[in-house]
C-alpha cells in the first residue's frame, strides 16, 4: 500500500484534554492466556470495577473482534500476528479517545506482544500493562464471578487491588 500521500492529522482535542475531562489517564490493559483461561472473565470483572468507579472503559474481546473487524483472518501464524497488530492499533485509538482499554486475546507470540507494547507506548505518558492469565480454567471459579453480586465483591476487591497498583 502506498503511503506517500497519507499524513497524520493532529486532533484539536488532545488525549490529555479527554483524560482531564474523564478525570483519569488512558491505559491499555492487555489480558492474555490460553483458550478458556479466563481472559474475558477477568477483563469483564475488571471493567465492572472500573465502570463502578465512573471510569471510561472499553473491552476489545478476541471473539468479538474476530466476528467483525478480523473476520477475514484465520489462525495461521501470519494471521495471528495480523490479528494482534490490528487490535493494537484499535486499542491505541480508544486510548487516544481517553478510555481505559481492556483487551482479552490469545497473543501467543512474545514478539507480537512486544510490538503491541512498542506501538501503544510511543507516547511515553500512555501506559501498557500486560496481564498474563495462566490458570483460570476451573469453570466453577469462573461461574462464581457472575453468580451473585455478594460473591463478586471479594474477587472484585482482589482484582481492584492488583489493578490500582498499575493505573
Amino acid at each position: 500500500m502506498a503511503t506517500e500521500n497519507l499524513h497524520f492529522h493532529e486532533h484539536r482535542v488532545a488525549r490529555e484534554l479527554k483524560e482531564k475531562r474523564n478525570q483519569h489517564k488512558s491505559r491499555v490493559l492487555w489480558f492474555t492466556g490460553l483458550s478458556g483461561s479466563g481472559k474475558s472473565t477477568v477483563a469483564n470483572a475488571t471493567e465492572k470495577i472500573l465502570h463502578d468507579m465512573r471510569l471510561q472503559t472499553y473491552i476489545l474481546d478476541g471473539d468479538n473482534v474476530r466476528i467483525g473487524l478480523n473476520k477475514d483472518l484465520g489462525f495461521s501464524p501470519a494471521d495471528r500476528t495480523e490479528n494482534i497488530r490490528r487490535i493494537t492499533e484499535v486499542a491505541k485509538l480508544f486510548a487516544d479517545a481517553g478510555s481505559i482499554v481492556l483487551t482479552a486475546f490469545i497473543s501467543p507470540y512474545r514478539e507480537d506482544r512486544d510490538k503491541a507494547r512498542e506501538i501503544i507506548s510511543t507516547d511515553t505518558s500512555l501506559k501498557y500493562l500486560l496481564v498474563q492469565i495462566y490458570q483460570f480454567v476451573n469453570r466453577e471459579i469462573q461461574k462464581a464471578f457472575t453468580k451473585k453480586q455478594e460473591q463478586e465483591k471479594s474477587k472484585d476487591s482482589l482484582v481492584l487491588t492488583l489493578l490500582m497498583k498499575h493505573l
